[in-house]
């Protein structure tokens, strides 16, 4: 892409979500493409390092669990659920993406009730869920991800968990490469201005958004959560796999993923 069709700028809360609905539906046939094949489509897979929920657990028991998945995509993480005993809702802003969870289904035999809306705003009764999740979804693609933490509190009953993948903060200090220029520092850790892709207009066609670590803690506690535990997936031994800016290379020296556990705390 042309060096000035690429920025770091600040993008209201509207011009985000024209640009990212229209950038999942028209880059879904693409993206499932490319990476359909690593996603499986009954599995869930926390990051582009591998790490899945089979052995992982973070979402601890899930039998009989009502489980919402933010930002679903395709639904294979929803479908897995689905095997796992739990009642899971796959629920994407993208009708692109959700087109590709229909045809899953129709492939695999698993189906999951499917709902296309926008995480900012869930259709769903308070206390609705036992467990909330998303694998990259929603969280880095909303002006206010603080916002979507409340929303999630929100449809979880007490006791209720909630984890959440995203890119790992630290990867923003470095340019979106996955050899050698992606190992010299470039960026302020504590910009938080979007990255954004635009048009030869200047209007925004996809935005991603950075936080800090600090940021994510507090928009969890600040949402009303317990806060339990920040994985961060070191690389496998024998993975040579690349997803965008994912690599062996980078993998072995820095962490590309982090991963944020927490707990709608119970009633007494």
């Amino acid at each position: 892409m042309d060096d000035d069709r690429v920025t770091r700028r600040r993008v209201g809360d509207a011009e985000v979500r024209r640009a990212n609905r229209g950038w999942w539906d028209t880059d879904a046939d693409d993206y499932q493409a490319e990476h359909g094949g690593f996603l499986g489509e009954v599995d869930f897979v926390w990051c582009p390092e591998g790490l899945r929920e089979a052995d992982a657990r973070l979402l601890g028991d899930l039998t009989g669990r009502r489980v919402l998945e933010l930002g679903s995509g395709a639904a294979a993480a929803a479908r897995w659920l689905a095997t796992q005993g739990a009642r899971p809702i796959a629920l994407d802003l993208s009708a692109g993406m959700l087109r590709h969870a229909e045809s899953a289904a129709a492939r695999t035999g698993v189906r999951v009730p499917l709902v296309q809306a926008d995480a900012l705003a869930l259709p769903f009764a308070d206390a609705a869920f036992d467990t909330a999740c998303t694998a990259f979804g929603a969280i880095p693609f909303v002006d206010d991800s603080a916002a979507v933490m409340r929303e999630v509190f929100r449809v979880l009953r007490p006791g209720g968990r909630w984890v959440f993948s995203v890119t790992h903060p630290m990867r923003w200090i470095f340019l979106d490469d996955p050899g050698e220029g992606g190992l010299t520092a470039v960026h302020s850790y504590f910009d938080r201005s979007p990255y954004v892709e635009q048009d030869e207009h200047g209007v925004a066609t996809y935005v991603e958004q950075h936080r800090t670590l600090g940021d994510r803690i507090r928009e969890i506690v600040g949402a009303g959560f317990r806060f339990l535990d920040l994985v961060e997936p070191e690389w496998p031994a024998g993975h040579e796999g690349i997803w965008g800016q994912w690599s062996p290379l980078r993998g072995r020296l820095f962490p590309g993923t982090a991963i944020f556990v927490a707990e709608k705390p119970a009633e007494r």
